[in-house]
């Protein structure tokens, strides 16, 4: 029987798949309300630089090729999942021994925010294109590092029963921050120029060049200004772990000894153990579905930079929803069962994702734009597969969202509270181990086919792999 994370008087331990739990405060705190505003203000790194616009500008323009781009998008994947899945569990455990977290969140900020800005000389004849891929590489490491560090004060930050609450809002607020964002760069840079629309400046702002891409650009040190400032209220009220008065060496020894405790102990957890088999491969393949998501697109749409902010709006919109479903979802089903649902309507629309084209709708459905007239006079997603493509790519974002907020609730109902930052080591090296198995199934496949349509099958497999091990974990059912 699974030990209960959180466990504490007045709470009953597992009871087949279902659990009972003291009700939630209704008011979140200062410190909780601190640690959702900065799970949101990190995440716009993710959406801006890693998905929908720097991530395709790096593929188009610096590469020059989106099948390339892909692979060595790709390749870049695979050495900070190496690195991430080596350092994140030490991390975890190491600061279990050490108490506070701030000191490491500090670190982590002093090294993404100047490389962040550093991105605004990526352009042709600036910095050479395996530089930028090193910085890509030192974000990945750092952020994963940070997420370590972030959720194991999910628990901290809340009052029992209020875990789902915050790991749902805290996605919410990043995608709706994101979302701000993304509207903010193309209503500055990128529609002045194209739309004759009144509420949008005639040229960019800040006489931003379309021509040299720095819109593109820009996303950087954006994304590098947001995350500092949401940093702010995160040190001065986020409830931080006490000082244990272990040193620093002394914590990382200790770290690598609990670590191979951990370990040695699963067996005493089997269902974390299972719940964290499957997520290695389902959070796999979520992972390799957005870091390549909007390259996906960029190429098979064959769309610009215009075209993807809308997109990465539209589905960052949708993020919000999912953030604010999972608890429900959590709730009317228990999170096992909610991430069973959500992975398997994320394969479904993948699934469908893969048969889309410019001109093609599900795979056997032609369609000709010579033949059919735009649905509509607006200047982007104007024809049939275009709206189809953005509608599926809407529903994926909801699931997908949903999945982390939900996985990151069942973690916490299932693992030992006094092991709860190794276990989110543990929950970290689960998501990032096999990305680099991931990141290279989708460059080979690319490569070996030279189509990204091939390059995204082991995405599904990886999905339908972690799925059917959910299956096997007892726990984290429905609270009664």
């Amino acid at each position: 029987m699974s030990e209960l994370a959180g466990s504490a008087p007045g709470m009953n331990d597992v009871a087949g798949d279902d659990v009972l739990v003291p009700a939630p405060k209704q008011k979140l705190s200062r410190s909780a309300l601190s640690w959702i505003l900065h799970q949101g203000t990190r995440d716009p790194y993710v959406i801006l630089i890693t998905i929908y616009v720097f991530a395709p500008y790096f593929s188009r323009v610096l590469v020059g090729d989106p099948v390339k781009g892909q692979a060595v998008v790709a390749d870049i994947s695979t050495v900070y999942g190496v690195l991430t899945a080596i350092i994140a569990p030490i991390l975890g455990a190491s600061i279990e021994r050490f108490g506070p977290r701030k000191p490491f969140m500090g670190l982590i900020l002093a090294i993404m925010v100047p490389v962040l800005y550093a991105l605004w000389l990526a352009k042709p004849g600036g910095l050479p294109v395996d530089v930028v891929g090193l910085a890509l590489i030192v974000l990945g490491v750092a952020y994963n590092s940070g997420d370590v560090l972030n959720n194991s004060l999910l628990s901290r930050s809340a009052e029992k029963g209020q875990e789902p609450v915050l790991s749902g809002l805290g996605y919410a607020a990043a995608n709706g921050l994101s979302v701000s964002l993304l509207i903010f760069v193309m209503w500055a840079f990128v529609l002045p120029g194209v739309v004759p629309w009144s509420f949008v400046p005639a040229s960019p702002l800040l006489g931003l060049s379309q021509a040299e891409h720095e819109p593109s650009r820009i996303v950087g040190p954006l994304a590098a200004t947001v995350m500092l400032l949401g940093a702010i209220p995160f040190f001065l009220w986020t409830k931080d772990a006490p000082r244990t008065g272990v040193s620093l060496v002394g914590a990382v020894k200790e770290g690598v000894k609990l670590i191979v405790d951990t370990f040695g102990n699963l067996k005493g957890h089997a269902d974390v153990a299972k719940f964290l088999g499957a997520r290695m491969l389902y959070c796999d393949g979520m992972t390799a579905l957005l870091i390549f998501g909007g390259l996906f697109a960029a190429g098979l749409m064959k769309w610009g930079e215009l075209e993807m902010l809308a997109y990465g709006v539209s589905l960052s919109i949708f993020g919000v929803l999912g953030g604010l479903v999972a608890p429900w979802f959590d709730k009317a089903l228990g999170p096992r069962r909610a991430i069973q649902l959500e992975v398997g309507m994320c394969i479904l629309v993948l699934l469908g994702t893969l048969g889309m084209g410019r001109e093609k709708i599900l795979y056997f459905w032609s369609w000709d734009a010579a033949t059919h007239p735009p649905i509509w006079d607006f200047p982007l997603f104007n024809t049939l597969p275009q709206i189809i493509y953005l509608g599926m790519g809407l529903l994926i974002a909801v699931f997908v969202t949903a999945q982390y907020a939900s996985s990151r609730t069942l973690l916490v109902r299932l693992a030992p509270a006094d092991r709860m930052a190794a276990f989110f080591g543990l929950f970290s090296l689960s998501g990032t181990a096999t990305m680099w198995l991931g990141s290279l199934l989708v460059a080979l496949a690319t490569k070996i086919f030279a189509s990204q349509v091939a390059g995204f099958i082991p995405i599904a497999g990886l999905l339908a792999l972690g799925l059917v091990g959910l299956f096997t974990v007892k726990g984290g059912g429905k609270e009664l």
